[in-house]
């Protein structure tokens, strides 16, 4: 993102399409002039005014509301115009037309993916967990991602990364002012209770972080792969799992032949679905370039469902397959067509000399048997604790950031406890601890960091 932070700017804030509203919104300091263009009524800030949007010769655009808000009393912290109008593609296209004739003498110019919200962030109108929860709101895909990131928009996951800022600061501010007075750096942890204060600011610290990685799985949810032999079940559990036939199902082996992805919810959890190709020697070569895309979708998963069939557990070409997936990769053996055993539902004793995998499930695809047990294991691996279900998103920078200040904070109390007190390394840590959880708000952080962030951001957000 190329940071011209003084540009007024100007984009089409409604998504893409014909809609019943459509919105144009600009942002800069001192619109005055753009009004004076555009309306020949003045407008007051914070009043809706019904009005034609004309052009340059008077003629009518459209007609709609147009909404002022002065600086610092905005969205972005600047002055900024809306003007809502009709959701047509091709109105809303000569209405940023006329905004951008009409402030050329502002040097006006089309806003960057997420810079009206990068502007809110620089004016100090939203820290940078919200600002990421402006773009996690647009994207979520189920109301408890949604409920999530509306908390964590309202500053609920800031408020409690600023609580335990302040009490590490308050922590150093005494460290600090004991280094002034060396003879009473022995009496300074019993004196102050350091240890105490240190251990009770780990333990939230840690609670933090549990209810951070909850907010992550609930943001990225799981990269499932279905995998196995060609006819084991894949596409029917696919269809089973989505509750829908979004995968062509026939007795023939190798149907499958590229990747087919569908998105799920269990209890609130995306799960990216992936149905693969069969796994097995071919010379067919369009079959062969599915096969290794399969492969590299195996690569690139979260966790493996390695789907056989019930009736030939202990297949050798299923134990070729199963020593040649990833170690470092989560694996859920899964026996389909119990439905056809000799006795129905009877569970499945597979070789488990890999040691991969200490639970075999045995579920039907057809009729649904075993479907609740494996959709529950899923979110066993994913780390998914109901009992403990994050009241915000988290992102991954916002684990690392966590992680590192919890190392900080170890190493803290390690100093505490050698015989001769060694506080200004103590005091270092608690420096370095306090950074790390100001990267996550955004009061250390990167202009590399930022641009990264915001260009994921949509156009007009």
């Amino acid at each position: 993102m190329t940071l011209r932070s003084h540009d007024p700017i100007v984009a089409i804030a409604t998504a893409p399409g014909r809609g019943g509203i459509g919105v144009v919104r600009v942002s800069g300091s001192h619109l005055e002039p753009l009004l004076a263009a555009l309306f020949n009524t003045p407008l007051q800030a914070r009043h809706a005014y019904y009005l034609p949007f004309n052009d340059r010769h008077g003629d009518a655009i459209d007609a709609g509301i147009a909404l002022f808000f002065k600086g610092p009393h905005s969205y972005t912290g600047e002055d900024v115009l809306e003007l809502q109008g009709h959701g047509g593609p091709a109105v809303l296209r000569r209405l940023l037309a006329r905004c951008l004739e009409a402030g050329a003498p502002l040097g006006i110019r089309h806003a960057e993916p997420g810079e009206f919200t990068h502007r809110a962030f620089l004016n100090e109108r939203l820290d940078l967990a919200q600002a990421e929860a402006v773009a996690d709101l647009i994207d979520a895909s189920s109301e408890a991602a949604a409920r999530s990131a509306m908390a964590s928009l309202s500053g609920a996951f800031s408020q409690h990364v600023n609580a335990l800022s302040d009490r590490i600061v308050h922590l150093r501010m005494l460290v600090e002012a004991t280094l002034d007075f060396p003879e009473e750096e022995i009496d300074f942890l019993e004196k102050y209770q350091a240890r105490e204060a240190l251990e009770a600011i780990q333990n939230d610290l840690r609670h933090l972080t549990q209810q951070a990685r909850q907010g992550m799985i609930l943001r990225e949810g799981l990269h499932v792969v279905l995998a196995g032999q060609p006819n084991v079940g894949k596409s029917s559990l696919l269809n089973a799992l989505a509750g829908d036939d979004v995968a062509i199902v026939t007795p023939i082996a190798g149907t499958t032949r590229d990747k087919v992805i569908q998105q799920i919810h269990i209890q609130g959890v995306p799960l990216h679905i992936v149905d693969t190709a069969g796994l097995r020697d071919t010379d067919d070569t369009v079959e062969s370039i599915g096969i290794a895309r399969t492969w590299a979708e195996i690569e690139k998963a979260n966790v493996i469902i390695h789907l056989q069939d019930a009736r030939a557990q202990n297949d050798e070409l299923d134990t070729a397959i199963t020593q040649r997936l990833p170690a470092r990769t989560p694996v859920l053996k899964v026996f389909n067509k119990i439905d056809l055993l000799p006795e129905p539902g009877q569970t499945p004793h597979p070789d488990s000399s890999d040691g991969r995998q200490e639970l075999a499930l045995g579920i039907s695809a057809k009729t649904g048997a075993g479907l609740d047990t494996l959709r529950q294991k899923l979110l066993d691996i994913a780390g998914w604790n109901p009992g403990t279900e994050s009241p915000w998103l988290a992102r991954e920078r916002h684990l690392t950031a966590l992680q590192h200040a919890n190392e900080h904070l170890s190493l803290a109390e390690e100093h505490a406890s050698q015989n001769d007190r060694v506080l200004d390394l103590f005091a270092e840590e608690l420096r370095l601890a306090h950074e790390a959880l100001c990267q996550i708000t955004g009061q250390f952080t990167s202009d590399d960091l930022l641009g990264e962030i915001f260009s994921s951001f949509c156009i007009g957000k």
